[in-house]
């Protein structure tokens, strides 16, 4: 089981901050660091602010050397794919070739209103990203090419460079495993991320997923299932109230932090060993990573224990 560090970028990350996680999940051994990739706070609160999601991953692979960095995940209407493709080749050559690619529809109608994005309909998105893959994929490798579709045209492209890990830096396709998207990641994607999910739910919906690897004539084997969640972590059960206090107050969600550690629902929450046991479910139910979701991105002593004491534990 990989255990990954994600943050929600939009929730006034500076790059002070970016650094120092970069640094921690670096130190620590986490194996990766992955980011959201939204313009305005999910919460509503238009005073906190959001660094690029593209520029702040290239400038922590700069300072980095061992991580995995990507996205969790890039909506297809804040960027042209050729774009796109070019952007993660180039944190892909600073990093040495440690860099994924996260992509999906897109959701946040709020962000795309604000900042004069178009966003159509969910089935039209749906059929952007389709394209987006075709291109995105086709830029990483040898040769030119050409694409028409119904959103985006190439005439005779060879992008160069090509990027520094072969075949290509990993793509995660997310969702709910619905049929479209499945298919879509069967086709494309090297990993398939399933949000807030029980473990219950992963298996529960890794046979569909196997299904359509197998329609595609790929081996249902190579299906790497993973899934982003919130996580909370201490070293103790008053850490872990602690932590769930700061961050019910973080995130403006109020009410008691005891009550919310006893809810269920699919976050990893409670001490070293509760979270390993929780790890080793997904694990079970066929989950290959897990990225968790650190909503109070300046406590970096929670990295660190994630790091030094939960990895160990689940590797």
């Amino acid at each position: 089981m990989e255990v990954c560090l994600m943050i929600e970028g939009q929730e006034d990350v500076s790059w002070e901050d970016w650094m120092a996680l970069g640094a921690a999940c670096d130190e620590h051994g986490l194996a990766g660091l992955f980011r959201s990739d939204h313009y305005l706070s999910v919460r509503g609160n238009r005073t906190l602010g959001s660094l690029d999601a593209w520029t702040t991953l290239a400038g922590v692979a700069a300072r980095t050397e061992r991580i995995r960095l990507g996205t969790l995940v890039s909506p297809v209407t804040f960027r042209h794919p050729s774009d796109l493709a070019k952007s993660v080749v180039t944190v892909d050559h600073i990093s040495e070739g440690r860099a994924e690619l996260g992509i999906g529809a897109g959701w946040h109608e709020l962000e795309h209103r604000a900042y004069g994005f178009p966003f159509p309909d969910p089935r039209t998105r749906v059929d952007m990203l389709a394209e987006q893959l075709e291109i995105v994929h086709r830029s990483w490798h040898e040769g030119t090419f050409s694409f028409t579709g119904a959103h985006y045209r190439t005439e005779d492209l060879d992008a160069l460079p090509k990027p520094v890990q072969r075949p290509h830096p990993p793509v995660i396709v997310g969702g709910a495993a619905g049929p479209r998207s499945a298919r879509l990641a069967a086709r494309w994607a090297d990993e398939y991320n399933l949000v807030s999910a029980a473990p219950s739910t992963c298996a529960e919906k890794r046979p569909a997923l196997a299904g359509a690897w197998e329609a595609e004539g790929r081996d249902p084997a190579t299906l790497r299932l993973s899934v982003m969640t919130g996580a909370i972590v201490g070293a103790d059960d008053g850490e872990v109230r602690e932590r769930a206090r700061r961050l019910l107050e973080r995130t403006g969600r109020g009410g008691d932090p005891e009550e919310f550690i006893r809810q269920e629902h699919a976050w990893v929450i409670g001490t070293v060993d509760q979270a390993a046991e929780r790890l080793r479910e997904y694990e079970e139910a066929g989950v290959a990573r897990v990225m968790l979701q650190h909503l109070v991105h300046d406590d970096l002593e929670m990295v660190a224990l994630l790091g030094r004491e939960l990895v160990p534990a689940v590797a």
